[in-house]
């Protein structure tokens, strides 16, 4: 068994191989729909756990698809991994899903690889884009299937372009791949919607905080985090105004 030394270059590897465990499962034709979606996120679980495990036995592990085990509390480094970030859209054969594996350093998502495998890319906090020029109006990523009130809100008050899209990871993504320059995220989440993506949008030099400027925090007894916004720094302090008019 090889290991791989480098935290970065374990979590590309590993969000590529769930991907392509992932495409495979779905080309096999066999399942459609939402049980597609629950054996997705099955077989890529099963596969990031015991990778993990050999890779990195002495680390703690937050994973959406397994049962928490509160020991991770205890340790300084936790991996937080999201095997299929927008199941719906991966069920639904579409694109805007994604793999998230990131890791918090006593609280601070500090590492990640977020796979786009319907994309074929990989992004991670170690060699982030390049940022692109601003446009005149800036685009805001929402939901593309229940865009939350509040983003609609800020998107008038700011004169911002709604663009919508699916999982979490595809939408930060997009932020940091200059698809867009806000995301704007007020509907519920948890720890592992968001570490991975927010270490590279970190990494790449955005505006990350929760809608209050207060900082996100991982690895804490309730993992439930539930708001997020990821945008270019011109604007940020525009948009938190924006956010507490509301």
């Amino acid at each position: 068994m090889s290991i791989i030394e480098n935290d970065v270059e374990l979590a590309i590897h590993l969000a590529e191989t769930a991907g392509q465990i992932l495409k495979t499962v779905r080309s096999s034709k066999l399942i459609e729909g939402k049980p597609l979606g629950g054996a997705g996120d099955a077989t890529a679980n099963q596969f990031l756990i015991h990778a993990l495990k050999h890779q990195r036995p002495d680390d703690g592990l937050l994973s959406e698809e397994s049962t928490d085990d509160k020991a991770r509390l205890e340790q300084s480094r936790v991996w937080i991994i999201d095997p299929v970030d927008g199941t719906r859209e991966y069920g639904e054969e579409r694109v805007d899903w994604a793999v998230h594996i990131g890791m918090a350093i006593d609280g601070v998502a500090t590492i990640g690889a977020v796979a786009l495998p319907g994309m074929n890319l990989v992004l991670d906090s170690d060699n982030p884009p390049a940022l692109q020029p601003m446009p005149e109006t800036p685009r805001m990523l929402v939901s593309r299937s229940r865009p939350a009130a509040e983003a609609v809100a800020v998107a008038e008050k700011i004169g911002a372009e709604l663009v919508g899209m699916g999982s979490a990871g595809a939408k930060a993504m997009a932020v940091v791949r200059g698809e867009a320059e806000i995301y704007l995220h007020t509907g519920g989440q948890y720890e592992w919607d968001s570490c991975a993506p927010v270490a590279i949008a970190q990494a790449a030099g955005l505006h990350v905080t929760r809608v209050d400027g207060s900082p996100m925090r991982y690895n804490q007894e309730d993992v439930y985090l539930p708001d997020l916004l990821i945008c270019r720094k011109e604007i940020a302090d525009k948009v938190v105004a924006a956010i507490k008019t509301l």
